[in-house]
This record gives C-alpha cells, structure tokens and sequence, in this order.
C-alpha cells in the first residue's frame, strides 16, 4: 500500500529540512513525497531541490503563478500515485511511526476512508510546548456532525480513491482547505481516531495559521461548514432553520452553539462509547 505525502510549499525553503529529515526517519518504507511549490523565489525552489536532490521518492512540481493553498493542495492531491494520501506542512515534521500506524489502521479496517491522531503544538525549533488535546474518536455518520469544536487534526491520512467519488477540495479556499476536506470525506464512510502524537506543528511568524490570514478563518470555516449543510440536505438544526444563502460566521456558528452544551456532550459520548463496542 503505497502512502503519498503531500507538500505544499511557499517560500519555507529555510524550514524544510526538519520536514525532510522526518520523512527519512520513517518506519514505513513505501512512499513517495510530493511537493507542489506555488511560485516561490527561484533561490526558494532551488534550496528545496539541493535537499532532496538524488531521492527518488521526492517528487518536485511548481506552479506557474501563485494560486494559493486550495488549488495547491488539490493539485497534489491529482499528483499523488499512493492509495493513501496525506499532508505535511514544508515547517513542520512526523514522528517516525506516523505513516506507518495509519497504514495499518487502513489494512485494518476497510470501511476506514480517513484516520487522523494528536499533534504536538511546538516553537519555532520543534521544541515541544503542549498537546493538542481536543482530538479523540468523532461519532460517524452523524450528518449534524461539523467538526466544531475541532477534534479532527494533524496527522490527516485518507483514501485518494475514496477522495475522487466527492466534490474534491474546493480550490477557491484561502484557509479551512483542510476542514472542507475532512467534511467531505467524513460523508463517505468511517474515520478513526489514532491514539498518538505523530505530528509536531511548528508556530513561527511565518506560518499560514499565524500570520494575518488567521481573522478570515472563522469566515472560511463557516462556509465550508454551510456548504456542508447544503450537500447533506440540512433544513434544520436543533431546532433552528439554516438560512438559503450564507451571510456571515456567526450566523452558521450560532446554530452549531448547542454542540458545546454538557447534555449534548454526555449523549455523544454515549453514542463513540457504543459506536466502538459494535463496529
């Protein structure tokens, strides 16, 4: 079962290193790493290519102008040649183990369409700071389910033959590309949780996440969240109409409120509890 890592890069030529030392390091030996560079400066793409440089399994694509995360990302996607796929930012790096426990959870279980596990938050030298502790195993097939609050996270993996049977990654996304795929794929069959830490995210001023895009993400979150709504032919949440069209943020987040309520807690508790004795 060939495993595709996917690598979006802009200018992190500097960063990439910890990235690519990470791959060598892993413990599952069939794979290829595709990296997409979105129009970085030649002095950029030409660091990147000095490191991998005489590695087969790195696989180097450029765009012709800068298109952004979406359209790089579902570009790399369309690139990757695994059954299994999964992204890893240029700034951060996997534990050894990461691609090989999902690989197994895949042979594993076969209705599995994506898997994901816990991510270490680390400063901008990979040190460790704290966990992200808010992953743990969702309930599938809840179609009130939005990923809000976040649980899915770092380190994503999915079936790229799975992938292909949605509306695929929306290449209009400046951010919340991510959440737009986890939505989609979690519509077409089981996810689970992986119990590790197998990702260390890297905060740094340079960072997508950190940088002033970070006030618009609540607005692509919504949207995609919205969009969501509309595939899974919503009228009505907990009692509250979804609106025709989208108008803003805390229009779509408002009605998902009762998800962070202590009873709805307990229920969906009960449901993963029951959920994992009879999958």
């Amino acid at each position: 079962m060939k495993f595709s890592i996917l690598i979006a890069h802009y200018n992190n030529a500097a960063l990439f290193k910890d990235c690519y030392h990470s791959l060598l390091k892993q413990t599952y030996r069939d794979w290829e790493a595709v990296i997409l560079d979105d129009a970085s400066t030649e002095q950029e793409k030409e660091e990147i290519q000095s490191i991998i440089r005489g590695d087969k399994r790195f696989k180097f694509f450029e765009n012709e102008k800068n298109s952004g995360v979406g359209v790089t990302k579902s570009k790399l996607i369309e690139l990757a040649t695994g059954e299994i796929c999964g992204f890893v930012d240029p700034d951060d790096a996997i534990l050894p183990t990461a691609i090989e426990s999902a690989v197994h959870l895949f042979k594993q279980k076969k209705n599995a369409v994506l898997t994901y596990s816990r991510f270490m938050i680390c400063d901008k030298n990979l040190n460790p700071i704290a966990p992200f502790k808010s992953s743990k195993q969702v309930q599938n097939r809840n179609p009130y389910f939005f990923n809000y609050p976040i649980q899915i996270a770092h380190f994503v993996t999915f079936r790229k033959d799975i992938y292909e049977q949605t509306e695929k990654m929306n290449p209009e996304l400046k951010i919340a590309e991510d959440q737009d795929l986890y939505l989609k794929m979690y519509e077409q069959g089981n996810i689970y949780f992986i119990n590790d830490t197998n990702y260390l995210y890297r905060t740094h001023d340079g960072g997508i996440s950190q940088n002033n895009n970070k006030e618009k993400s609540y607005d692509y979150f919504a949207q995609v969240v919205f969009k969501a709504m509309k595939r899974r032919n919503l009228k009505m949440i907990n009692g509250k109409k979804i609106p025709e069209k989208y108008s803003s943020d805390k229009e779509i987040f408002a009605l998902l409120e009762y998800q962070n309520g202590i009873l709805y807690r307990i229920k969906k508790k009960i449901s993963i509890t029951l959920q994992k004795i009879f999958r």
